[in-house]
């Protein structure tokens, strides 16, 4: 018995390779690429390994488990949606797995429907598609299970992305009239627990697209996640809200960033302010966690941070430099390329971010000084993020997925 669990073990740790990116901005959502180092410059004629071309559009982006490379694509204003399974060595195309058309829900032009990255677990990969629920895969493409969590209709969209950790799959239903938490069990879909988050009328300028995150405070797991007004803790086995903290604008686009036991949450509203604070605690944290709440432009993607500094992107088109401890902008620099959604990541000692034109800009993080190392233009938008896998890097546009990789 002892021998055939082991073998079980054995199995399960071959098919999650160190070097996969199996949900959005990587194995623990910290943006940062395990492995060999990712090139520094490429484009058209230049150490693209593979294009596979999509016929749908969407601000997903790709993951990489066991040797494949999914994404997501929206058709017909988001009434169909489907993931696509691609052979991580040559691109190509394995499976696709739709849903068929789907009722309406609100889109914009600039958010189609497909806003949300699947997550994997090396054999089965699950998609969030809003108000069709969940819906679980085995790497073969079967349907292994669905989970209705209801009705997810915002006048922008969703881009929430699930997250699984441990053998839940952890989700922010939102945003809407009806948002909340959810964890459910993947491998049967069972609904474990829910949170409610009272906030999030479809018709108002509030909603969340936040993904949540995995952090350890104390030698204890909690799920953190920025909602509007505020910040909160969950305990992970069961949803119950551990703490939370206040002063976070309405509108909610990014991730929580988080480093040496610091958080910071970006919000916009002219009601409302980004904030800085301590990590951990009991009950309402704001007045002891607090360390500060600025107004910030709107910054779609999650930042990095780095020694200190969260780097970010604006709607703008300008890059910037934030002292975590104090919240006060340290560097400010046109970025080229203009405005970005997609989030940072990194390889090495370089970040990467990538403008709606397509272009990835590289760079060492300086908050003295901005030097870009590389401008590297596809020619065709994208507002989502690359994954970073082992020296090779997979990005998403609107007419294609590419493998970039160093000849």
């Amino acid at each position: 018995m002892m021998r055939n669990t082991i073998f079980a073990f054995l199995l399960l740790s071959s098919s999650l390779q160190a070097d996969d990116w199996p949900q959005f901005r990587g194995p623990s959502g910290t943006g940062r690429g395990a492995g060999a180092e990712a090139p520094v410059e490429w484009g058209p004629g230049k150490n693209i390994r593979w294009k596979a071309p999509l016929d749908g559009v969407g601000n997903s982006s790709p993951i990489v488990s066991g040797g494949r490379v999914f994404v997501t694509v929206a058709k017909e204003r988001g009434k169909l949606r489907q993931l696509h399974c691609f052979d991580r060595k040559e691109g190509r195309e394995l499976w696709t797995a739709g849903l068929g058309l789907l009722p309406a829900e609100s889109v914009r032009p600039d958010n189609p429907g497909c806003g949300s990255t699947p997550c994997a677990d090396g054999e089965r990969v699950v998609v969030w598609d809003a108000s069709a629920g969940l819906h679980c895969y085995d790497f073969a493409g079967k349907e292994l299970w669905a989970r209705d969590l209801g009705k997810v209709d915002h006048m922008w969209g969703y881009g929430s992305s699930p997250i699984i950790h441990g053998d839940l799959v952890i989700v922010n239903a939102g945003p809407g009239d009806r948002t909340f938490l959810a964890g459910v069990h993947r491998k049967t879909g069972e609904l474990v627990w829910k949170a409610e988050e009272p906030g999030g009328k479809s018709k108002e300028w509030i909603g969340s697209w936040c993904t949540p995150r995995i952090v350890t405070v104390d030698g204890q797991e909690e799920i953190l996640v920025a909602w509007p007004n505020h910040v909160s803790a969950y305990e992970p086995a069961t949803g119950k809200e551990l703490w939370r903290c206040l002063g976070l604008g309405k509108l909610v686009y990014a991730d929580v960033a988080v480093d040496a036991g610091i958080g910071v949450a970006t919000g916009e509203d002219e009601a409302g302010d980004s904030i800085g604070f301590r990590l951990g605690g009991r009950g309402d944290v704001t007045t002891t966690a607090r360390l500060w709440s600025r107004p910030r432009p709107l910054e779609v993607g999650t930042g990095m941070i780095v020694d200190g500094h969260l780097w970010t992107a604006d709607n703008g088109g300008v890059l910037r430099s934030t002292d975590i401890q104090s919240g006060k902008v340290a560097l400010e620099a046109r970025l080229p390329g203009g405005a970005a959604w997609s989030s940072f990541v990194s390889s090495g000692n370089r970040l990467y971010v990538t403008t709606r034109s397509g272009d990835t800009v590289v760079f060492v993080p300086d908050p003295k000084e901005f030097k870009p190392l590389s401008v590297n233009r596809l020619g065709e938008p994208t507002n989502s993020t690359p994954a970073i896998s082992d020296g090779e890097i997979f990005l998403r546009t609107e007419k294609a997925l590419y493998c970039i990789a160093a000849r």
